[in-house]
């Protein structure tokens, strides 16, 4: 497997890969594997012939009291993982290398998508994250990328723009990944202690309290945002950020669930900022 960390490379190696016919998956990460991310590249492995996996933190998705210095890092040991499921190149860039001096440029996609949730509560975040996957896909030009469902919005937040943009690529969302005690797999799992760590279960148990309602016919979206704060808050190390219910996957704001909904969650544990989300079928 190789390393590539410039974006010359980078599109030579593509570029070699399209003159032998190969289709090219992109599965753009921040780094600091687990099997959530393991699970996006084991479904572009399946679904083409070569697949790039960018490992980058990105620093304009990060605002200043976040935690961009002490995001886990360690190349060598993703590098392991990612080789063990096929991957063929990591793309790690440096900073430099993906915002040289002067750099002035970035994609914003629209309020409606990204004015709520973690965009509403992290200011700007988006805008990063719409700037670096451009640049991902300018540089690696895939067929397809893959990203997991647990970032429900960021996964929205692609797709409008690939859409409204026009972009010659196709977005695979992945099914989340949890611990067997429901806990959505997060590179940000690492910063909690053993009794943050156990406190942090409640989110996915509230989420199954909201399934619970719905399948007994409660469609009040009101009442059930109202049980899962409920549920949540009743963790005395649970923080708790936002619990919203929207349209999926138009994200309008509802009254009643009629027909697939999304339900959002996210707390901080600790130094743990945690998300998770469920699609509510009425």
């Amino acid at each position: 497997m190789l390393i590539i960390k410039t974006i010359a490379e980078m599109r030579q190696f593509v570029s070699e890969a399209r003159k032998n016919n190969r289709s090219v998956g992109l599965v753009p990460t921040m780094g600091y594997f687990h099997r959530g991310h393991l699970a996006l590249m084991e479904k572009a492995v399946q679904q083409c012939d070569v697949v790039v996996t960018s490992l980058y933190v990105n620093p304009l998705q990060f605002g200043p009291a976040e935690d961009f210095a002490a995001y886990p890092k360690d190349l060598e040991r993703d590098a392991k993982l990612a080789e063990s499921v096929g991957v063929d190149v990591i793309f790690a860039p440096t900073d430099r290398e993906m915002y040289p001096a002067g750099f002035d440029t970035t994609v914003s996609v629209g309020d409606t998508i990204t004015g709520k949730l973690c965009g509403l509560s992290r200011p700007g975040h988006f805008t990063g994250v719409a700037t670096v996957v451009t640049k991902l896909f300018n540089i690696v030009q895939p067929d397809k990328a893959f990203f997991g469902q647990k970032d429900a919005q960021q996964v929205l937040v692609i797709k409008r723009m690939v859409q409204d943009l026009n972009m010659n690529v196709e977005i695979v969302p992945v099914p989340i990944v949890r611990e067997k005690d429901g806990l959505a797999m997060s590179s940000r799992n690492v910063y909690l202690t053993p009794e943050q760590r156990q406190a942090a279960t409640v989110l996915y148990k509230s989420l199954q309290l909201a399934q619970e309602q719905v399948k007994k016919g409660q469609r009040d979206g009101a009442e059930i945002c109202r049980l899962v704060k409920e549920k949540i808050n009743s963790e005395p190390l649970a923080e708790l950020d936002y619990v919203e219910i929207y349209s999926y996957p138009e994200l309008k704001s509802i009254d009643k669930i009629n027909g697939a909904a999304l339900l959002a969650v996210a707390a901080k544990f600790g130094l743990a900022r945690l998300i998770d989300n469920i699609i509510l079928e009425a």
